[in-house]
């Protein structure tokens, strides 16, 4: 079954405490060179699909809808779907 993977991120704009928490705790344990974090969400969604892996554009646009309507907030939040080969 393919997997569409759903990666939702906060607009560039928008703070982000978490990520600050990281980049300030990076030094602190030794990992220098590091100057921004920004922190996110991943979903990965097992769909129907083709047997050789490809999802139709009717799922991906199911996925899109279910991005902006559940997945994540678009006032503060970006997101981007895509379809993940297996290794």
């Amino acid at each position: 079954m393919p997997r569409v993977v759903v990666d939702v991120m906060p607009k560039p704009e928008i703070l982000d405490p978490q990520g600050k928490a990281v980049l300030g705790a990076l030094p602190r344990l030794g990992f220098d060179g590091v100057t921004d974090v920004r922190q996110g969400k991943r979903f990965e969604l097992v769909v129907e699909g083709e047997a050789d892996g490809t999802v139709s554009e009717a799922v991906l646009a199911d996925v899109t809808r279910m991005a902006e309507t559940l997945l994540s907030n678009p006032v503060i939040e970006n997101f981007a779907v895509r379809v993940e080969q297996d290794a």
